[in-house]
């Protein structure tokens, strides 16, 4: 009997430690899509594709990671996109604070709670730039010529990423509180605002650090103020001051850096996604990203990163119903 009995141990073990018997995490079985919905050369653009870079390097996923820009309406072609691909496990969608602005000037039929939030992986800042060969060397000067040119047709034009976007919202709380006015121009992608300012098609704009560092360093463009509560705390930017500094009101604004997956994605494949931006977040390479590009790391997920867009959708509200920017639908 005791050679029978054993050979029944073993057997059931076998079935209990079998490989095809234990339970295995869920993991991407194909290509990863990568919804921008903003145009090439942004800041929104720049680090998806940062993202699929390091998932490659760093062999942090078992299929690559696909970019695809979809920036038709200020983004919405990008959220509706991704609204439609209800429990899908294979696409995940960068979103800036377009994610509140798009819906709530233009009445498209999206919201941030038809998405599934994963990471939030950073917050950006906001610089009013000029042009390097114009004489305006503070904040001061520029908004005094500003100023003299607010009556007239010929206004300071001011560059931007699309309407009723950050980049409007800003400048309308700077004509507001300083009582000038400009003439908002608007663009497909922060890359191309900066490209625009060096070119002399704009008197300035509000970028973001990153889509316009690269012009810094070559001098082709200067910062005047940062639109924070304090200055930028690494390298160069240190000697950027304040808009509360430059100019004595005291403007600050935040720019979401988040990531969604579509409707009702899985909650193994939520798992995964949060562990996989993790992992990127805290590699070197994305360190250096955060620091080179000043943008503030301010990494989150589940409840915390809810509350935070829950916030903000309402922080947003506002300040467009201030603006005159909300839709008329």
């Amino acid at each position: 009997m005791k050679p029978l009995f054993h050979l029944f141990l073993l057997f059931l073990a076998q079935i209990i430690f079998s490989p095809l018997n234990t339970a295995q995490a869920w993991e991407p079985t194909k290509p990863i899509e990568f919804v921008i919905p903003a145009g090439t050369g942004g800041g929104a653009d720049q680090m998806a594709r940062l993202i699929g870079g390091i998932a490659d390097k760093h062999k942090l996923s078992p299929r690559p990671i696909i970019a695809v820009n979809k920036s038709g309406g200020a983004g919405a072609e990008g959220f509706l996109y991704v609204k439609e691909k209800k429990g899908d496990a294979h696409t995940m969608i960068i979103t800036l604070s377009n994610l509140f602005t798009t819906p709530l000037h233009t009445g498209v039929p999206f919201n941030w709670k038809d998405l599934t939030p994963l990471a939030r992986m950073a917050l950006d800042q906001f610089i009013l730039w000029v042009n390097a060969d114009t004489p305006y060397k503070t904040a001061k000067e520029y908004i005094a010529a500003v100023k003299e040119r607010s009556a007239g047709e010929n206004r300071m034009k001011m560059g931007g990423t699309g309407s009723a976007q950050e980049d409007q919202i800003i400048t309308i709380q700077l004509e507001q509180a300083l009582g000038v006015k400009f003439t908002y121009v608007p663009f497909k992608g922060g890359g191309e605002v900066c490209v625009n300012l060096v070119g002399g098609h704009v008197d300035s704009t509000v970028n973001n650090p990153i889509e316009c560092v690269s012009h810094w360093k070559a001098k082709r463009v200067r910062p005047l103020a940062v639109f924070d509560t304090a200055r930028i705390p690494v390298g160069d930017w240190k000697e950027v001051p304040t808009v509360k500094e430059a100019l004595g009101t005291d403007i600050h604004y935040l720019m979401l850096r988040g990531i969604f997956g579509p409707p009702n994605m899985p909650k193994d494949a939520v798992e995964w996604y949060t562990g996989f931006l993790k992992k990127v977040y805290d590699t070197p390479d994305f360190k250096k990203y955060l620091e080179e590009g000043a943008l503030k790391p301010e990494f989150a997920t589940g409840a915390e990163y809810v509350k935070w867009v829950e916030e903000n959708e309402k922080l947003h509200r506002e300040l467009m119903t201030k603006g005159g920017l909300l839709s008329k639908k």
